[in-house]
């Protein structure tokens, strides 16, 4: 497992009980009582250090190489899958996956956002950075679901859309506010779920939702903490302060209700048990699915609607 800086004391703790244990068995020393008195020390810290996170601990925690993916999530909530290509105008981007499924026994359309593990998967996939294309594609996905009476499911986990001359020059914000339009209008459920990184207008494509989901360890943001710092005080450095300042941490976001309900990660992140985690995001997506399906596209609509109109704190 990857370490991140600031759980550093407590890899050395954790190294320290496992050198006990070797030493014990190559001596045949009994070490049980120094194994359980460090084993206590480092339970101990964990609970400590997880408890307490900073929102810039959250964000790395959110951004770990490991962290559980799209895929990942496919593999472990959902029963024949089968993904769908292109935007039906002549490119499939591939930082946007998508596709039929069924969770727990439910027809779905599950669309999300997807960075790649690999090196060379990074590149293809873009890092999770869609294009105006890949916007488009998840419309048609929308749409689909729709005709077919589909509730659908996002999974976002995105530093952003892609920020290129390219993607620009195509109609980027454009192609994001007209989903933003057409995810406000559909006539079927939409759960969102932020999986790890949240950032911009890139994850709203994709999150206007009846029910906006986030994992215990995720961040959602207007902008990334690094490009805030740069634009407010011309030093990328401050992130720090940046992320502070922004309330982006799931318990700020349910607080201000941005969000709708936290799920609950392992100890330390998604990445010590992914599948612990799939089953906990499972069974809110199940929850969340039989309170919607149950009214009608009107209802759907205005429940939607009100979610968005109510957001926001206005001082007299």
């Amino acid at each position: 497992m990857n370490m991140l800086q600031f759980e550093k004391n407590l890899y050395e703790l954790r190294e320290k009980i496992d050198e006990l244990q070797k030493q014990g068995e190559k001596s045949g020393q009994d070490m049980t009582t120094e194994v359980k008195h460090f084993q206590k020390l480092a339970d101990e810290y964990a609970e400590e250090l997880y408890s307490n996170l900073t929102p810039s601990q959250k964000i790395q925690i959110a951004r770990h190489s490991e962290r559980p993916n799209f895929k990942d999530f496919v593999d472990r909530m959902t029963e024949n899958f089968i993904e769908f290509h292109g935007d039906r105008v002549g490119t499939d981007d591939r930082a946007i996956v998508g596709g039929p499924c069924e969770i727990d026994g439910i027809p779905v359309m599950l669309i999300g956002t997807y960075k790649g593990k690999t090196t060379k998967e990074n590149l293809v996939h873009n890092f999770g950075m869609p294009q105006p294309q890949g916007y488009r594609k998840a419309l048609r996905l929308f749409k689909h679901a729709e005709k077919f009476n589909m509730p659908i499911v996002t999974l976002i986990d995105t530093p952003g859309a892609y920020p290129g001359i390219k993607a620009e020059e195509t109609a980027q914000g454009t192609a994001i506010a007209v989903n933003l339009a057409e995810l406000a209008k559909l006539t079927v459920p939409v759960i969102a779920v932020i999986t790890g990184e949240g950032c911009s207008g890139g994850a709203l494509g994709l999150a206007v939702a009846n029910k906006v989901l986030m994992l215990e360890h995720a961040y959602y943001t207007v902008i990334s903490p690094e490009g805030c710092a740069s634009i407010l005080w011309r030093d990328a450095s401050l992130a720090d302060k940046a992320a502070e300042a922004l309330k982006i941490t799931p318990e700020d976001l349910l607080k201000f209700k941005i969000i709708d309900e936290i799920v609950k990660e392992p100890q330390g992140g998604a990445h010590y048990d992914p599948d612990l985690t799939a089953k906990n995001l499972k069974k809110k997506i199940v929850k969340c699915l039989k309170e919607l399906l149950p009214m009608s596209a009107e209802e759907l609509r205005e429940d939607r609607y009100n979610k968005f109109r109510t957001k926001g704190v206005f001082l007299k």
